[in-house]
C-alpha cells in the first residue's frame, strides 16, 4: 500500500503499449554476449497504464494490479531510479501500474512499462533529457527499450541501439496468448537458436524473405505448437519477440473478431490495431526537449 504524502498531487496517466516483431533475426554476437539483431517493431493499441503522482520526498513506491510482478525489483522501479541516478532530480513518485499485456509473451510490455516510466518522469520531474539521452539510458534497461522511448514504427539493428523510423501498413490483426511464460533469458541462451542470419536490407523485409528465430524453438512448447496449428487454419501465424504470442495479420476489424470469437478457451486472443506511433506521443513533449 503506497503511504499518504501530505497534501494531494497530482495524478498523470499514461499508456504503455505493447509491439510485434513484424520478423527477428540474430546476425552475430558481440565479445561481450549481447545478441546482434534486426526487426522491424509495430506498435498495437493493447496497452498498461501507469500513473504518477509526484511526492514531496525522495520515496519511489510502486504498486502492481498484477500480483507476479516483483514489488522491489522491476524494470519499471529500475527505470525511475536510472532516470534519478543520471539526473538532478530528488523528488519521487508514487506509481501504479495497471497490467493488461501478458508478461511472457513477447509483446514488450515490460520494456514499455520502463520507457513509459522514463517519459513520463522525465516530463514530470523536469529532467529535461532529450530523446537521444533518455534512448542511451533505455539500452541500459533492455534491448526493446530504446523503442519504446522512440515511440515511432521502426527497423532497429545492433543490439537494439540503431533505430530508423520506418512507415507499414496499420492493420488489424488478432494476437494469440497461449497462456505460457516464455523466459526472454533463456530463449535466447538455447544451443537450438539460429544466431547467423545473413545481413539483409530494409527491401528484403519488404518482400517478406524473414522469419523470426525463435519460432521453432517455441514451437516445441505443446500450447505453442497447438496454437499455431489453430491460428494457422484461418491466416498465416507468426511468432512476435521471444514467444509465446503469435499473431496473425487481417483484412478487417471484422474478420480479426470473427476468428477471435473461435478461440479455444486454452488461449486468450486479443483483437487489436497496428500502430506506427505509440499512444504515448499524445502526451510527451518530443518537440520541447
Amino acid at each position: 500500500m503506497i503511504e499518504d504524502n501530505s497534501k494531494p498531487q497530482t495524478t498523470h496517466t499514461w499508456p504503455a503499449p505493447a509491439k510485434l516483431n513484424l520478423f527477428l533475426h540474430i546476425t552475430g554476437i558481440r565479445k561481450d554476449g549481447y545478441h546482434l539483431l534486426q526487426t522491424v517493431i509495430q506498435f498495437i493499441d493493447l496497452c498498461d497504464e501507469l500513473k504518477f503522482t509526484l511526492r514531496t520526498d525522495s520515496k519511489i513506491n510502486f504498486e502492481c494490479s498484477d500480483s507476479s510482478i516483483p514489488q522491489g525489483d522491476n524494470l519499471v522501479l529500475r527505470a525511475a531510479q536510472l532516470l534519478r541516478e543520471n539526473s538532478d532530480a530528488n523528488q519521487g513518485a508514487d506509481i501504479v501500474l495497471n497490467k493488461v499485456i501478458p508478461s511472457g509473451a513477447g509483446l514488450g510490455g515490460g520494456s514499455s512499462d520502463a520507457a513509459t516510466t522514463l517519459l513520463a518522469l522525465n516530463q514530470i520531474w523536469d529532467c529535461e533529457f532529450d530523446t537521444s539521452q533518455l534512448k542511451e539510458l533505455a539500452l541500459q534497461l533492455g534491448a526493446d527499450v530504446p523503442v519504446f522511448v522512440h515511440a515511432q514504427a521502426c527497423w532497429v539493428s545492433g543490439i537494439g541501439e540503431k533505430i530508423e523510423p520506418i512507415e507499414l501498413p496499420e492493420p488489424w490483426y488478432v494476437v494469440i496468448y497461449p497462456n505460457l511464460h516464455l523466459d526472454t533469458k533463456e530463449m535466447f541462451s538455447n544451443p537450438n537458436l539460429t544466431r547467423n542470419c545473413p545481413t539483409i536490407k530494409i527491401r528484403d523485409f519488404a518482400l517478406q524473405a524473414t522469419q523470426n528465430v525463435f519460432e521453432s524453438i517455441a514451437r516445441q512448447q505443446s500450447k505453442v505448437e497447438r496454437a499455431f496449428q489453430w491460428l494457422n487454419e484461418y491466416s498465416p501465424a507468426s511468432l512476435t519477440g521471444s514467444g509465446s504470442a503469435l499473431f496473425a495479420t487481417c483484412a478487417t476489424e471484422q474478420r480479426a473478431l470473427e476468428i477471435a470469437n473461435k478461440c479455444p478457451q486454452e488461449f486468450v486472443a486479443f483483437v487489436v490495431k497496428g500502430m506506427n506511433q505509440s499512444p504515448v506521443t499524445s502526451l510527451y513533449e518530443y518537440n520541447s526537449v
